[in-house]
């Protein structure tokens, strides 16, 4: 169908995007991960070919959707040497890694000296969204590389939102992120104060669903704040990172976000005390006064003091 796919990034969302796509009939024509083990097993599931040097990935794909790390990562594999650009004259890059705004716009400027478009393709769901293809997808670089990227998107996602130009759709996505992770922060602390003072938990949700202390978070992670269960679906490390980019907005232009510095200084607690890899509803664990690491991060707390 149309357009050769390639994926760098075979994380649980670049995977379940890739298998997306193979069953919508795309040729997946490519696959590279910088954990080569990952990238060959997803390879020969989907029946596609392994390549180890990103040249390979862009001469072989039309259409090259990358889901790294960080913004280090994407500097990587876009201007380090034997980069995506090295066979890039007319492919479109589809960037979906929650990496910084001024990073987007950079790497714009990069594919165009090389006769490249890209588009970033910021997403607001989860691992099971990406494999059911109902994604939300906030979006920004040219409309031309939107409306090339369209037909690929829409098998991917109930909504493409063209936010606007490149870096727009990053910003969005900052401030999505900085909101949801700042809700659940509070909802741990509420939980772990109802927890404290002996009030059911399970009454104490219900309440909360209908009042104003309702929200998609409490839908997310209150069941797994009550019973303790931090399976990783967006993990605390990616919400440290997330707040991280909105508070740098903001200083950039001169505004306090107090409320975003918080929350970020809680996630980067857990990551301090190794627990970065869980859930970011694991926050409660900090909280909860019988959470599993509240002794931890009392401890943290006296050597601050």
């Amino acid at each position: 169908m149309g357009e050769r796919i390639g994926i760098v990034g075979v994380g649980r969302m670049g995977s379940n995007i890739a298998r997306r796509l193979k069953d919508c009939g795309f040729t997946i024509a490519a696959v590279n991960d910088v954990n080569v083990d990952a990238a060959k097993s997803l390879a020969h599931e989907l029946g596609a070919p392994y390549y180890s040097e990103l040249p390979q990935v862009t001469k072989h794909a039309d259409v090259i959707i990358t889901v790294v790390s960080d913004d280090k990562a994407m500097k990587h594999i876009f201007h380090d040497t034997g980069s995506l650009l090295a066979r890039a004259k007319g492919r479109l890059f589809i960037n979906c890694a929650t990496v910084s705004p001024d990073t987007h716009v950079k790497i714009e400027h990069w594919a165009e000296q090389h006769e490249a478009m890209t588009l970033e393709a910021c997403m607001a769901s989860s691992i099971t969204q990406a494999r059911n293809g109902t994604l939300y997808l906030m979006c920004g670089g040219k409309l031309e590389a939107f409306n090339r990227a369209k037909p690929i998107l829409d098998r991917l996602s109930i909504t493409n939102r063209y936010i606007g130009s490149a870096g727009t759709a990053a910003q969005v996505k900052a401030l999505v992120n900085m909101v949801m992770n700042i809700n659940t922060a509070a909802l741990a602390e509420g939980m772990g104060l109802a927890e404290s003072l002996g009030i059911n938990l399970s009454m104490l949700r219900e309440v909360f669903s209908q009042t104003g202390a309702s929200s998609r978070v409490l839908e997310t992670d209150g069941e797994d704040m009550q019973n303790h269960e931090h399976s990783c679906h967006f993990s605390a490390e990616h919400a440290a990172k997330d707040c991280g980019i909105a508070v740098k907005l903001s200083e950039e232009i001169g505004l306090k976000l107090p409320l975003a510095r918080t929350t970020q200084k809680q996630f980067e607690r857990m990551k301090a005390l190794d627990l970065g890899h869980l859930d970011k509803s694991g926050v409660a664990e900090m909280t909860f006064k019988h959470g599993k690491y509240h002794t931890l991060r009392q401890a943290d707390d006296d050597k601050e003091s």
